[in-house]
């Protein structure tokens, strides 16, 4: 009897049923097609007006989801369009199956319209791995892999180049299987580490993105009330990693050596959960840590273990990690130690919205389980003040610094997650409009998002940064003009401009009560 095999198509299509991953994020062009000449009843196209806003948007859905998400994109002028949400998808360590079109391969030795020379290098260095199959039947076993290896900690993006005429080939089916995600921590060098935390007089706690990502929240809480550290978060962290109103928070170390080194003084131990040690923004110069102070980095990134330039390294989950630093820790009565506090209360202008102000509003109005998605560089520290996150799961912004990542990646998460918890937006202006096509899909996808601008006429945080430079003529940082209202309404979303302060909350409350996408575009001091 012949066994009937299935075309390469058809074995992709129950792969990917299989791993869960049936919301296709893309922008298909001309050698992406026949992969939807058959396409299955209960699968979602996701389009982007972009391919930098395809990538964002499927980052945040498999931030959320916490599963790969598939993209598509076109062959090398697509790929090229994506890099810069590419490389925030590594940063971000998001897992992430990137593929993308090829012209057939009998026309490829003529370097025919709209090929990619030497396709899997376009993406490197910021993909895990990336293949061109040598054969058509090969396709569906290289998207398994390259699935597996984007949710191999430390998860990212992985990339396969698939020649349109592969798709009708046939191919055997690929098999479902399980393969181990996580790692245990070294028995004898974290016993050293209990032992050494145990003996710590004034330990403090640096928390990252790790923690969040490897679902250590509560563990890392019950270490810092155990142990009685403050608990500082990395700088530049893309996740909220730690309660930001408990009493041992301490707050936020910023991306520059000198300033870490005197915020973490007075300590003996620095515990680093999930981060790197540390990001630095600007040249710095001594020590990377208080001299006298030891240093433990707790991390799931081998590569980021081998440069952090001091101390002891264990590679492992953080979930893993922690957990048997609680269980096997027995510390002497230490003195509990004060943290940053409450800030204080936002003044009311009388004129004019303050940064402080709206970001207060928008906390008391904000449902309690919410989620923020935030790219708005010149506004994160007031942000921090006064809209703290006590919530696992419930914050997301680019750790690569790169924008036009967050205003697509709000889409995805809220495309995740609309149906159990609310999802706002907070980006800034010269932000936004890195990415501005997002407002479309989130109006086609009719996602209960609410965006929130910040609009202050310009790239406020590079006119600070110029500063640090001592140049005094800033050029290329206005944005004046830009319609907010006029650009969201033309592509679907509700919207409204709130320029005085007693707009604020009634524009803000139906925003946030709304189950369509709804822009709040606030002109801020």
């Amino acid at each position: 009897m012949r066994v009937t095999m299935p075309s390469v198509r058809e074995a992709v299509v129950c792969l990917l049923r299989d791993l869960g991953m049936t919301t296709i994020f893309g922008n298909p062009g001309s050698t992406e097609r026949p992969f939807f000449g058959e396409f299955p009843d209960d699968f979602r196209s996701v389009l982007g007006l972009k391919e930098w806003v395809v990538v964002g948007m499927a980052d945040g859905y498999a931030q959320a989801t916490r599963n790969a998400a598939l993209i598509n994109l076109h062959s090398a002028a697509g790929v090229g369009h994506a890099m810069g949400n590419i490389f925030t998808a590594y940063r971000n360590r998001t897992p992430l199956v990137i593929t993308a079109g090829q012209q057939a391969r009998s026309i490829l030795p003529y370097e025919p319209f709209l090929f990619a020379t030497q396709a899997t290098r376009l993406p490197e260095p910021y993909v895990k791995w990336a293949s061109e199959p040598a054969r058509g039947e090969d396709v569906p076993a290289a998207i398994a892999r390259a699935y597996h290896i984007a949710m191999q900690a430390p998860c990212g993006p992985t990339f396969v180049s698939i020649p349109v005429d592969d798709w009708d080939r046939t191919s055997e089916p690929i098999v479902k299987r399980t393969v181990s995600r996580t790692s245990h921590p070294d028995p004898d060098l974290i016993a050293t580490i209990a032992e050494g935390l145990d003996r710590s007089a004034r330990p403090a706690f640096v928390v990252g993105p790790g923690v969040d990502r490897n679902d250590a929240w509560d563990q890392i809480v019950a270490l810092a009330e155990k142990h009685r550290a403050l608990v500082w978060v990395s700088p530049m962290s893309s996740r909220c990693s730690f309660p930001e109103r408990h009493p041992l928070f301490a707050g936020f170390l910023p991306a520059i050596r000198e300033q870490i080194v005197a915020c973490l003084d007075g300590h003996d131990l620095i515990v680093a959960f999930g981060a790197p040690v540390f990001t630095y923004h600007i040249e710095g110069f001594g020590p990377h840590i208080p001299p006298g102070s030891d240093l433990i980095q707790m991390i799931d990134d081998g590569d980021v273990a081998a440069w952090t330039p001091v101390g002891t390294s264990i590679v492992c989950s953080v979930h893993h990690g922690a957990n048997f630093l609680l269980a096997h820790t027995h510390p002497s009565s230490r003195p509990t130690p004060k943290g940053r506090g409450a800030p204080r209360p936002a003044v009311t202008p009388s004129d004019r919205i303050s940064m402080s102000y709206l970001m207060k509003t928008l906390s008391d109005l904000r449902p309690p389980d919410s989620v923020l998605v935030e790219e708005s560089p010149s506004s994160r520290r007031t942000m921090q003040t006064y809209l703290p996150i006590d919530r696992p799961h419930s914050f997301f912004t680019c750790a690569s610094g790169g924008l036009g990542h967050s205003l697509p990646a709000a889409v995805g998460v809220s495309l995740a997650l609309s149906s159990q918890r609310k999802v706002i937006g907070l980006f800034g202006d010269g932000s936004s409009m890195y990415s501005i096509q997002a407002l479309w899909s989130a109006a086609d996808l009719k996602v209960p998002l609410t965006i929130v601008i910040v609009n202050n006429s310009g790239y406020a945080a590079l006119a600070e940064f110029s500063s640090h430079f001592n140049i005094k003529q800033l050029v290329g940082t206005k944005l004046p003009g830009i319609d907010f209202v006029g650009l969201a309404r033309s592509m679907g979303c509700e919207a409204v401009r709130v320029e005085q302060p007693h707009d604020l909350v009634p524009k803000l409350t139906v925003a946030l009560e709304s189950n369509v996408p709804y822009l709040v575009d606030v002109a801020v001091a």
